[in-house]
């Protein structure tokens, strides 16, 4: 199981794209995501356009992503104790409906905002589940720990190529048909990523039913995860950036509109650099030889991201917008990306999914009550001032984690080493 350090292009290739399982779901998953970022743009730009209203868009927001907050933990719970595979499939089911109603209303002009805040919180409760099963699931489908590393940093290049295809291909199309258009080929692109989950042949895994109380594996997967130095740090890192960071994203429409003066196609180009930036630290990760290192990348990659935010809240120049957009990018997903590959690396796997559920609760969960600060203070302060609390949060953020990096490597390097993830002789090695 020990990685295989001599080539870092022989790790893309010959890493977990060697897993069929893995192959399936990363062509479908690309597909299905580029749908799922047309809609996110739309809804946005939807939103906005009928209100005008920045405290509306974060509402809306706010409303796409407290499930996550409510049920992130009990659906840790319900994914160790089921099915990964299935409880996917039924969420990506369930998201097709979800879009191909939000299309049906939008596109016979009936859609109004009460819709639109009922079918994102429907969405969030999807999500809720869908997001920490797919987390657990990644180690399924390379049927080891050697290449999950390397299956990590793959997704976010997925994630992040759909990043940047998404928001350009749904800015032409609300310019030239409007929103529905988006909302009903994300609905159909969700057929990919469903055709490719029936296509997989997976090893059925034998669980141990449970008889405690759900309430007790709960307590139980708390008392692992916060009681486990390194796992703490970095949920309480995503936390930290997901309330004051990440945010801005639903403040894009604002920038785009009333600070670059320009339309829907400027959001889109917007989030599409955001998309090139974060799919440039993906590539970085891939190419990466080992785990070794990961904590100080994550507390340059927040640094990186707390800079971009400032940068792009004072600039009024498209192009040093794009500039800025493109390295807040970068961090933002080097950060997701380096916490999550560690996470998922050292954790126990009869508690990922409860695991997975408190990172699903520290990214998706606390974004919410960000979206809600967000809209609030720009309602009050205007958006760039409400952008740059956001940089100096995620700057002070990773100052704070990189003063805890000695305990986080005493604790994090036993692990590795134990699960055979890295050789005896490189204990001593930097994290």
């Amino acid at each position: 199981m020990q990685l295989n350090e001599t080539n870092p292009k022989s790790r893309f290739t010959r890493g977990a794209l060697r897993h069929r399982n893995y192959r399936l779901f990363f062509v479908g998953q690309g597909l299905s995501l580029v749908g799922t970022w047309m809609q996110r743009i739309a809804v946005s730009w939807l939103v906005y356009r009928l209100t005008g209203s920045a405290f509306l868009l974060g509402f809306v927001g706010f409303a796409g992503q407290i499930p996550t907050f409510i049920f992130g933990s009990f659906a840790g719970v319900f994914i160790d104790r089921s099915s990964r595979y299935r409880i996917l499939l039924i969420t990506q089911i369930l998201a097709t409906v979800q879009s191909a109603l939000l299309a049906f209303l939008t596109l016979t002009g009936h859609v109004a905002v009460w819709h639109i805040f009922l079918l994102s919180l429907s969405l969030g409760v999807i999500n809720a589940f869908d997001m920490p099963a797919r987390q657990s699931f990644v180690v399924d489908m390379v049927e080891g720990r050697e290449d999950l590393p390397n299956a990590i940093a793959l997704t976010s290049m997925v994630v992040n190529g759909a990043r940047l295809a998404g928001p350009a291909l749904a800015g032409l199309a609300v310019a030239a048909f409007g929103e529905g258009v988006c909302f009903l080929l994300n609905a159909l692109s969700f057929v990919t990523i469903i055709v490719a989950l029936l296509a997989m042949k997976i090893k059925q895994v034998e669980r141990k039913p449970s008889t405690a109380h759900p309430w007790h594996d709960l307590k139980e997967g708390y008392r692992y995860a916060f009681g486990f130095a390194p796992i703490r740090y970095l949920l309480l890192l995503l936390g930290l950036m997901s309330i004051m960071g990440m945010p801005f994203q639903v403040l894009m429409p604002v920038f785009a509109k009333d600070v670059l003066h320009g339309g829907a196609h400027t959001l889109g180009f917007l989030m599409g650099t955001l998309g090139v930036g974060a799919l440039v630290a993906a590539g970085y990760l891939v190419s990466r030889k080992s785990v070794l290192g990961l904590g100080r990348v994550t507390v340059a990659m927040c640094l990186l991201f707390g800079l971009g935010l400032i940068g792009f809240s004072l600039s009024h120049q498209i192009i040093l917008s794009y500039i800025a957009i493109f390295f807040a990018g970068s961090g933002m997903m080097g950060a997701l990306t380096s916490c999550n590959t560690i996470i998922q690396t050292v954790v126990d796997d009869e508690k990922r999914g409860r695991v997975m559920g408190f990172h699903a609760m520290a990214i998706m969960g606390m974004a919410p009550f960000g979206s809600l600060m967000a809209g609030s203070l720009a309602s009050h302060i205007g958006a760039p001032n409400t952008v740059v609390l956001g940089g100096i949060s995620c700057i002070a953020a990773s100052l704070l984690f990189a003063r805890k990096l000695p305990a986080f490597r005493k604790a994090v390097h036993p692990v590795y080493v134990a699960r055979k993830i890295i050789a005896v002789d490189k204990i001593s090695g930097p994290l």
